[in-house]
């Protein structure tokens, strides 16, 4: 059988390569690649794009990257100074949530991807994390990544895949202040909210750390196996 394919989205940011400088282009970073080959699957950038969801018919999986804030206008909020949204970003992907949604397909969301898993099922954020907790260990220096402990509740789908782990990085400034009608399975030691999912679908988990730059990237791991999974099903059927 062939490997499962776990579409990735995409940034839209300046780039340079080469003699190109500044140059708008669609990008993620490799180590979403490597994590999802690594475990076996087979990586498909998507690039913004809310003219339609088709690609969704031959993906088996939908992995939500990391990245710029979400519009606050998304969870009826006004926009706090700090805040950088990509309003491209989140026309795409909220298409590309809602259809996978609505297809059962295996999602995971990482860091923003998680925040937008909240807001799509009706939850909001926190869009300046230190206003709230009093300090910036999720993310104490331009690319520094933060690390801190985390537990997840007992019987749960991220207890399950992180089974032995209590430490992960972090590099963000907004979390989700109300989950919607996920459930939240993990937490920081300072009460930030680090995993949700909805065990009534078969496979819908979002982490707030970054697992694709950890050395045991098992969320990732994860959704590969869940979507070769409903391949096998699909073919049987």
């Amino acid at each position: 059988m062939s490997r499962p394919l776990i579409g990735i989205t995409a940034y839209v940011e300046p780039a340079g390569w080469a003699v190109w400088r500044d140059v708008p282009a669609a990008l993620v970073p490799q180590a979403y690649v490597e994590a999802v080959i690594a475990a076996g699957g087979r990586a498909v950038v998507l690039p913004p794009d809310d003219a339609d969801t088709d690609v969704l018919r031959v993906l088996d999986g939908l992995l939500l990257a990391g990245g710029a804030d979400i519009g606050p206008e998304r969870y009826g909020q006004p926009p706090d100074p700090r805040t950088e949204s990509r309003p491209d970003r989140d026309a795409g992907e909220l298409a590309l949530l809602t259809a996978a949604l609505a297809a059962d397909l295996p999602v995971l969301g990482v860091c923003r991807g998680m925040q937008l898993l909240a807001v799509a099922r009706g939850g909001a954020l926190h869009q300046h994390l230190p206003d709230v907790i009093g300090h910036d260990g999720h993310r104490p220096a331009p690319g520094v990544y933060g690390a801190h402990p985390v537990r997840f509740a007992p019987g749960s789908l991220a207890g399950s895949v992180m089974a032995g782990v209590d430490r992960v990085n972090s590099y963000h400034h907004q979390a989700v202040a109300d989950p919607g009608d996920l459930v939240v399975t993990g937490w920081a030691d300072d009460g930030v909210v680090e995993a949700l999912e909805d065990p009534r679908r078969r496979f819908l988990l979002g982490v707030q750390w970054h697992p694709e730059n950890d050395s045991d990237p098992r969320p990732v791991a994860a959704l590969v196996r869940a979507a070769r999974a409903g391949r096998s099903s699909s073919a049987t059927v």
